[in-house]
């Protein structure tokens, strides 16, 4: 645990009780201030009794005495309007911050030149970020992984010199952390996403730039307008990585060949099951990258980037039944995120829905013709129904274990060489599932029944 001390001796209103937000208020303690949390959960305030904070109904409290708001990334700040616990902060004069912008005045506090390693982007953070963590590991370096992946970042063990700390961040965080400063800041790219949290697409950009904007060395993907208009308004050190674009100063990939400034190969992913697709070379790329800048050898990072497992629910391979391929992409939960997937393969068989987001899966129509069948699940399935009609054939399934048992039934009379049974929803899952990895879980749970 890092024990948050810059408030040390003073009180802080805190909201928000989930896990980062328990984590929190154990770190402030742990630090020496008094922290008095709310939750509108019932269960959570139990548990953070249960932790020995300090736990109180934030609407009747006495806002003259806090030091700050201590708010979690999933509470509004701004859209669709301000959370109350931000009226009553603003009110009171006080600052409005979150976990990391406690992390970051810790680090300044005790060591300002730890290794900090912060990455963004609308899709591909999460494998990013594990991907570098496992490349500096594989190093033999001290490497403390979390933020938006996994452990809350004040569960992470403190700044240290010699120690690398490599957080996802999602634009949530970014926004409750003023003074963020990582030595290396990465933005892999922006597209729609959170709109109804930040309003407009700009306010949304706006926010990923500031993690860029702070770092000592940035690393951003440019394949798209948004984050090629930000590396060209950075004035920092800067390393621009290019996938759909070739004309670009710094790493380009190619049929998986990522390679350097001077057109040098550095290495070859095409044949790397856990970053398959253009947008894992992009990962990848962004990955070498940062390692380089780390003083991790070629060597080191190729022999990394073989044995790189990949994450849970994002492409994750989870079983063959003869040619069939079975990939579990729970985590794909827009459209956007599905497109990746999509790319990657032919033939495929493809398990859909949930509760929809905007856009519905339009965007995607010039990648039906990889679809060999889709099936239908949750609430999205009247509109997904209609957008595919007379371009893909489909099943109303209503579940995902009736749709699993059809999709496989179905890819093993494929006459294709590698039929895959792609569960990628584009979907948000809480019309069915208590998270995307309950939805992952279940569907692995489905493939190994069926494959013994």
């Amino acid at each position: 645990m890092t024990p948050a001390t810059t408030f040390a001796g003073r009180t802080v209103a805190l909201f928000g009780l989930g896990g980062s937000g328990l984590a929190t208020a154990v770190s402030l303690q742990a630090g020496g201030a008094r922290v008095v949390a709310w939750d509108d959960s019932p269960e959570s305030r139990a548990r953070a009794r249960e932790r020995g904070i300090g736990v109180a109904d934030l609407r009747s409290a006495d806002w003259s005495g806090f030091s700050a708001l201590i708010l979690a990334p999933g509470v509004p700040l701004t859209h669709p309007a301000p959370h109350w616990t931000v009226d009553l902060a603003k009110a009171a004069g006080i600052e409005i911050v979150g976990d990391v912008e406690l992390f970051c005045r810790e680090r300044a506090k005790i060591a300002p030149n730890s290794p900090f390693i912060a990455i963004t982007g609308t899709n591909g953070k999460s494998t990013t970020t594990a991907l570098i963590a496992h490349i500096l590991r594989d190093a033999g370096l001290d490497v403390q992984m979390g933020g938006n992946i996994g452990t809350a970042i004040l569960s992470l063990e403190p700044p240290a010199p010699g120690r690398y700390h490599v957080i996802e961040l999602s634009s949530f965080q970014i926004d409750l952390t003023p003074s963020l400063n990582p030595s290396v800041g990465v933005l892999l790219n922006i597209t729609p996403d959170h709109l109804d949290r930040h309003g407009t697409m700009e306010n949304y950009a706006a926010i990923k730039e500031r993690l860029i904007r702070g770092s000592a060395l940035a690393v951003v993907g440019v394949d798209d307008e948004p984050s090629r208009a930000i590396a060209d308004r950075h004035r920092g050190p800067l390393v621009r990585i290019g996938v759909a674009r070739q004309d670009v100063d710094g790493l380009t990939v190619r049929d998986g060949i990522v390679a350097g400034r001077s057109g040098e190969a550095i290495a070859d992913v095409s044949g790397i099951g856990s970053l398959r697709g253009a947008h894992n070379w992009q990962n990848a790329a962004v990955a070498i990258a940062v390692a380089q800048a780390l003083a991790v050898t070629d060597g080191q990072i190729a022999s990394a980037l073989v044995s790189f497992p990949g994450l849970p629910h994002r492409m994750e391979e989870v079983g063959r039944r003869g040619r069939v391929l079975f990939v579990n992409d729970s985590k794909a939960t827009n459209a956007d995120s599905t497109e990746k997937a999509l790319t990657a393969f032919r033939d495929i068989h493809w398990i859909l829905g949930g509760k929809p987001k905007e856009g519905g899966i339009d965007l995607l129509a010039p990648l039906f013709d990889r679809v060999a069948h889709a099936y239908l699940i949750g609430a999205a399935s009247d509109a997904f129904a209609a957008t595919l009609e007379g371009r893909v054939p489909y099943t109303r399934c209503g579940t995902l274990d009736v749709a699993t048992k059809q999709a496989a039934e179905s890819a093993a009379r494929s006459e294709a060489s590698e039929p895959v049974v792609l569960l990628s929803p584009a979907c948000a899952s809480y019309d069915q599932f208590k998270s995307f990895e309950d939805r992952g879980d279940q569907f692995r749970a489905l493939v190994r029944g069926l494959i013994g």
